[in-house]
């Protein structure tokens, strides 16, 4: 009987060290795994911060490119502080995966290239190195290098992805067996109890002994379970923590993200999925395909049912960033979609499902339109301002001598006739130089304070009879003060052109309506324009109640030559002139139209600072003096008229056809009491700089200067330097001899 008890007793202690033993170690591996299991999600998420950063460095590229601002540059720079450790801690961490750790060592030094090319590239566009910037664009290495980059990390994150499934469901397996063997000792141990109580039931005092001893046996049973499931419940709760972290990235994504399986169902879908694309989990892909039209990235081309990425994707197809476009039926803004696609695969190797990854390009998508269509309206303005100057000193010459033409022909009416209609002729050339510099951003503006209000009303009363009666006129002016920093006159011609184009528009007679505004134009309005500063403005709308204009031709309105009237009713310079007033006074100018409806242009100008200024009385006319001009002029025949229309009324000329001429004449003792300048000259030195260096010289010297279009030598932010005189070419007898005057007077002083 003892013998017995012996052996059962023995064979229970003896299980009971093995459940114990066993317990211990699979408690030991589900600690381990739990431990593996955040290791892996940390890895996750240290990848997903180079992810970010890299986007933060390529936005910030970007906007500095667009904007040339500093807040963007302090963002590229804080971006590249924080990379250096973001990368040193993921290379600490898949240290242990060898594979993980040569692929992070091969990315690392691609990074830190990729943030060198866009800190070379930032650096070249600040000191404006169109060659240096033309060469690092010609290399296209940093696309490159990001294409590879993005893809490394894709690995990276696929394998640790891979690591965390296979990981949990280890742990999984641990905890399931961890509590079977306890269950197992437990179930065993009573077995044991159960056989000792019969055998104790022959005695009484072995009954007592087993009972004990049974008694004991238990309560280190109990403590062991009771040790053992509550180490099970901390890694599970453990587990459940690493759940809920990944589960709340997936919630927290700015991209849509759709899981689906083989017949096109959302078995997963997070928020932004919802907001963006409207899909969310319990649709079907197929039945969403009825409530839009999609169309490859040309918006064009139409995508066809089997090239959709659902479909591609449930084919075994993976694609990188595929351009689509839709436009839904129920009339709400088209989207431009970046998609990217993998199939998921069953434990057989077919396709049992897919993800699907939508990044919203829209906003971009337009930024870059707009960046494309003002930078080819830049691009024509500079070609434009090239030729002006040519073009104005053959008018100078043309019409000057026209004019004398016909005021000699008197006693010959016929022959007078035909010089007036020359004289006519290249006073319409003139206007068309101007109006092609204005849109150029190139003509001299001499602005000032001016209340809107009261001279949007005062043009009114010159529209009125200009637009004819079958145009009603309307003003909707805000009370209060409201004045702009601009140039009035341009503002006049501007308004008027304006008006010209709505009043063609409504042949049958319509309403024009101008409305002013206090209006502040904030960041969102910025990113979304990229030419715009946001902050306050002075708001001019001119609408009309026209035939309005398709949005082809919308996009085109500002372009020179551009015209739908026909052939001799418009030159198509009255919109890309307004365009040129508005960008040079440093405002913004957006077109709103409808087919059918009409149009409206609203114009932002800069506000001004303090009380309108009073216009300043004209000068009388004066005919001329007896002083010498100094004539500084390349071009021979204009530097010929000049000085021939100087003499005729009644001045002394000296000319040089250079700056260097000019020195050498000055030097030599040649006096004279104005120097008459042109602004572009040969020699070594431009006319405001041949200027600065005679006024070293000759303190208090008179200057004039002249040209056919201005630089920035003497015009810096669209106006005229203070206290700089300037004549623009093509130019009168008259107009030469009142400017000659004015600055023999006093007006005009060779600026420091």
């Amino acid at each position: 009987m003892i013998r017995t008890q012996r052996v059962i007793l023995g064979a229970g202690l003896a299980i009971l060290l093995i459940i114990t033993a066993a317990s211990i170690g699979l408690d030991v591996k589900s600690r381990s795994d739990a431990a593996w299991v955040n290791h892996t999600v940390e890895v996750l998420k240290k990848i997903s911060d180079v992810r970010l950063l890299l986007r933060h460095v390529e936005s910030a590229a970007r906007g500095f490119e667009i904007y040339r601002s500093d807040s963007f540059a302090d963002e590229f720079r804080t971006t590249q502080d924080r990379i250096a450790p973001t990368l040193a801690d993921l290379e600490r961490a898949v240290r242990d995966n060898r594979d993980q750790d040569e692929l992070v060592k091969t990315t690392v030094p691609l990074v830190r290239r990729r943030f060198d090319i866009a800190a070379e590239a930032m650096r070249l566009r600040a000191a404006d190195d169109q060659t240096g910037i033309a060469a690092l664009q010609s290399k296209a290495e940093g696309r490159g290098l990001m294409d590879v980059i993005v893809a490394n990390l894709d690995r990276l994150a696929a394998g640790e992805e891979k690591l965390l499934a296979a990981r949990e469901a280890d742990s999984r397996r641990t905890g399931i067996v961890l509590l079977g063997i306890d269950v197992i000792g437990a179930l065993v141990i009573l077995l044991l109890v159960v056989l000792l109580m019969r055998e104790s039931q022959r005695t009484t005092v072995a009954l007592k002994s087993t009972l004990l001893e049974t008694t004991a046996a238990k309560e280190v049973l109990e403590a062991a379970v009771a040790e053992r499931t509550e180490h099970l419940v901390n890694a599970h709760d453990e587990l459940r923590l690493s759940v809920n972290v990944l589960q709340s990235t997936f919630h927290s994504m700015a991209e849509a993200v759709l899981v689906i399986d083989a017949e096109g169902n959302v078995l997963l879908s997070n928020p932004a999925a919802e907001r963006m694309l409207l899909h969310r989990t319990g649709m079907n892909l197929g039945n969403l395909r009825a409530l839009s039209e999609v169309f490859h990235g040309d918006g064009v081309t139409p995508l066809k049912a089997d090239e959709l990425p659902s479909a591609r994707v449930l084919r075994g197809g993976s694609f990188e960033n595929l351009e689509m476009i839709v436009r839904p039926h129920s009339g709400n803004p088209p989207r431009h979609l970046m998609v990217s696609g993998r199939p998921m695969l069953d434990g057989h190797g077919n396709v049992s499902g897919a993800v699907l990854v939508y990044h919203d390009a829209t906003i971009s998508r337009e930024t870059e339109r707009q960046l494309h269509q003002s930078q080819k309206l830049d691009a024509i303005g500079k070609l434009t301002g090239g030729v002006a100057h040519d073009f104005n000193n053959m008018l100078t010459v043309i019409s000057g001598n026209t004019e004398t033409l016909v005021a000699s022909l008197k006693q010959q009416p016929e022959l007078q006739h035909t010089a007036r209609l020359i004289d006519d002729a290249a006073q319409r050339c003139a206007e068309l130089i101007q109006h092609l510099l204005a849109f150029a951003r190139k003509q001299p503006l001499e602005p000032r304070n001016v209340e809107i209000n009261a001279a949007i009303s005062d043009i009114a009363k010159l529209l009125r009879p200009t637009l004819g009666e079958q145009v009603q006129i309307e003003t909707v002016l805000e009370q209060g003060p409201m004045t702009s920093h601009i140039d009035p006159s341009r503002l006049t011609n501007a308004v008027l052109n304006m008006a010209i184009n709505a009043r063609d528009a409504m042949p049958n007679g319509g309403k024009l309506l101008l409305e002013t505004h206090r209006v502040v134009l904030d960041e969102a309005y910025a990113q979304a324009n990229p030419d715009v500063r946001p902050g306050p403005y002075v708001m001019l709308a001119v609408s009309d109640t026209g035939t309005g204009m398709p949005p082809d031709v919308e996009e085109k309105a500002f372009e020179p030559f551009f015209t739908t009237k026909e052939v001799g009713k418009g030159s198509g310079l009255g919109l890309s002139m307004v365009y040129g007033f508005v960008k040079q006074s440093g405002g913004h100018i957006k077109i709103y139209s409808e087919e059918g409806h009409g149009t409206t242009i609203k114009l932002y100008l800069p506000p001004g600072e303090g009380m309108a200024e009073a216009i300043a009385p004209a000068a009388p006319t004066a005919e001329g003096g007896a002083e010498t001009i100094f004539v500084v002029e390349d071009d021979t025949l204009v530097r010929n008229f000049v000085t021939a229309q100087l003499q005729s009324l009644g001045y002394n000329t000296v000319a040089a056809p250079d700056s260097r001429a000019a020195l050498q004449l000055i030097e030599a003792g040649q006096g004279f009491d104005l120097l008459f300048t042109d602004v572009v000259i040969p020699g070594g030195m431009s006319g405001r700089e041949l200027a600065e260096e005679v006024a070293k010289r000759r303190p208090g010297l008179k200057v004039l200067y002249t040209s056919g279009y201005t630089d920035n030598a003497i015009v810096h932010h669209g106006k005229l330097d203070d206290g700089v005189m300037l004549l623009t070419k093509p130019y009168r007898r008259n107009q030469l001899a009142e400017m000659i005057r004015k600055a023999l007077n006093g007006g005009g002083m060779a600026a420091s």
